[in-house]
Parts: structure tokens; C-alpha cells; sequence
């Protein structure tokens, strides 16, 4: 039996057992609690999420960023889904996702897409 207070909410179905959409960076990361104090009431975070290494990353393209280009746009159309951003900076070692498309003519790898 369990003493972790989130997986006991979520066993009782007081907290959905995934909190994050399906296309999410943060889905399956695990819950926490932090509380300051005795006095002061637990508040809920999601745990650190590790990026991936880059040989863990499987790559179907490379692209050369062109004027007016966007990681979520760039993700909308090379992954189906704007909100994919996040594994073009995944594939690219990169933390903020902005930094993909920021030099004209910069080569970024394109991950394969979910569910290949």
C-alpha cells in the first residue's frame, strides 16, 4: 500500500491519473507535493523532466530554417501538431524552443513523428 498523498487523491479520484494532454512534454511525469510549513497548505508540481539524449532521438529529416518560420509552425507541419514543438527542441538540444528558428539558413534535425 502506498503513503504518496498524490497517488492516494488519485486512487480515490480526487486527481485524474494523467493530468496533461497526450501530446504534452509533461505527460507521465509524476505529481508531487511541496509544502513549506505545517501552516501552509501542499501545493502540487510536476517533477522534473529529463531530455531525452540525442541518440535516443530518432530523425527523419533536416530542415534549413527559412525568413518568417516558427517552431510551432515548423512543428505543425513537419509532426501534424503545432504543440510538438518541444520535440523539435528535444531533438535539437535545445531548452528554449525559440532558439530553432532564430538564424536564417540554421540546419535543424526533424524527430520522427509520434507513434513511429
Amino acid at each position: 500500500m502506498t503513503t504518496d498523498p498524490i497517488q492516494l487523491l488519485i486512487n480515490a479520484g480526487a486527481l485524474p491519473a494523467e493530468s496533461f494532454a497526450a501530446n504534452s512534454r509533461y505527460r507521465g511525469l509524476a505529481l508531487a507535493l511541496y509544502q513549506a510549513g505545517p501552516e501552509v497548505q501542499a501545493q502540487a508540481y510536476v517533477r522534473r523532466r529529463f531530455i531525452p539524449q540525442r541518440r535516443d532521438i530518432a530523425i527523419a529529416a533536416e530542415h534549413i530554417v527559412q525568413a518568417g518560420e516558427r517552431p510551432e509552425l515548423l512543428a505543425a507541419q513537419t509532426l501534424g501538431e503545432p504543440e510538438l514543438y518541444w520535440r523539435l527542441a528535444d531533438a535539437n538540444n535545445v531548452s528554449a524552443p525559440h532558439e530553432l528558428t532564430l538564424t536564417l539558413g540554421a540546419h535543424i534535425l526533424i524527430p520522427l513523428p509520434p507513434g513511429f
